[in-house]
Parts: C-alpha cells; sequence; structure tokens
C-alpha cells in the first residue's frame, strides 16, 4: 500500500521505468488523466547523477510523446550545453505525467495544474526517482519544486542554491524555461543570464 494524494492505495510500486511509462498511460486518478491527452514518460539513461523534473507536458510534447522537445526544450537544452551538461546523460521527466490545458478555438492553452493534482501525480514522480536514485534533482518552476518538497515554493527567493531532501539528495530550484519565452528584450537577456547562473552551480556541485 502507497500513498497518493492523502489517499491509500493498494498497488505495488513499478519494478521499471518502463512499466512507469506504460502504467502513467491507464492512470485516472485525477481529473488531468481523465481529458483524453496521452501521457508523457520521462526519458533519459536508467541510472542518472541528474534528473531534471518540469510542471508538466506541454502541447508539443503531447503530440510527441516525449518531453521538453517544445520551445521551452529546445530552450532547456542550449542552456544545458552551455553549462557544460549532457541531456543525452540526464533523466528528464515533469510533476505532472499528463498535459492539462483549455481549448480556445483550435489551439490547447497550457493550464497549470492544481496542487492536489501535483501531489496525487507524485507518486509516479516518487517512483521514478527511487528507480534512478540521482545525485542531485533540478525543479523547474514552483509546480515541480512543491512535488518534493510538499509545499509550494518561491521560486525566486529558494532558487539557485541545494536544498537536501530527507534522503540526502540534493534539490536545486530555478525557473521553468518556459517563463523566460515569455518575457522581452534587456529583461529576458538578465532573466537568462540569472537561469544560466543556476545551472552553472549546479554543474558545479555535480562536479
Amino acid at each position: 500500500m502507497v500513498r497518493q494524494g492523502g489517499k491509500d492505495i493498494e498497488e505495488e510500486p513499478p519494478a521499471t521505468l518502463e512499466e512507469i511509462a506504460q502504467a502513467i498511460g491507464a492512470c485516472r486518478r485525477c481529473p488531468i488523466g481523465c481529458n483524453g491527452t496521452r501521457a508523457v514518460p520521462g526519458e533519459g539513461p536508467a541510472r542518472t547523477r541528474l534528473m531534471v523534473v518540469g510542471e508538466q507536458p506541454g502541447d508539443k510534447e503531447e503530440q510527441a510523446g516525449r518531453p521538453f522537445v517544445g520551445p521551452a526544450g529546445r530552450l532547456l537544452d542550449a542552456h544545458l550545453a552551455r553549462a557544460g551538461l549532457d541531456r543525452a546523460r540526464l533523466y528528464l521527466t515533469n510533476a505532472v505525467k499528463h498535459f492539462k490545458f483549455v481549448p480556445r478555438g483550435k489551439r490547447r492553452l497550457h493550464q497549470s495544474p492544481t496542487a492536489g493534482e501535483i501531489d496525487i501525480c507524485r507518486w509516479w514522480l516518487d517512483s521514478e526517482r527511487r528507480l534512478l536514485r540521482p545525485q542531485i534533482i533540478l525543479a523547474l518552476g514552483a509546480s515541480a519544486g512543491r512535488a518534493f518538497l510538499a509545499r509550494t515554493p518561491a521560486v525566486g527567493k529558494e532558487r539557485g542554491a541545494p536544498m537536501e531532501l530527507a534522503d540526502g539528495t540534493q534539490l536545486w530550484l530555478t525557473v521553468h524555461p518556459s517563463y523566460l519565452l515569455r518575457l522581452k528584450d534587456e529583461v529576458r537577456a538578465r532573466e537568462e543570464e540569472r537561469f544560466q547562473s543556476d545551472l552553472r552551480g549546479l554543474a558545479s556541485s555535480l562536479g
């Protein structure tokens, strides 16, 4: 028995990442899992020192069935490479495995998951973490941070420095790259440098 979103779940945790990828597609424990979208599993090696966690898949990710392949993902890739971090050696996933959206004509606009939805989906994230056993976790944005801290963190105040989780894993918090995409000109340039500084600090700690 495990706890998920404040409820007891009579289910054994998945034994492999492949089992997680299959099982999340059938998960209907929260409204997001019932909205008809395809679940997006994590991607990366089965053993990694760094786990990167976003909020949820977006429109492009849901269509492709892969995390971080849209505009925010491309920006993240560029900053990871600049910080000397090879995406192919990292495990990338999301706190929530389905795409939550509101329809606007032919478009699907991102809608942030609630705290309760993040807490329910945390069981899958904990299962990934248990199998991967990363040394460091990078949480992109407040929703991802909540999945590990059981509270919604203040990203502006808590970013860019390691926090130790109960099992000794380092948690680093920074903004989600989608936030950077919404900024303009000098403000965006300044915030991208802050983002890069956060990644460089993490890379230094990773060694």
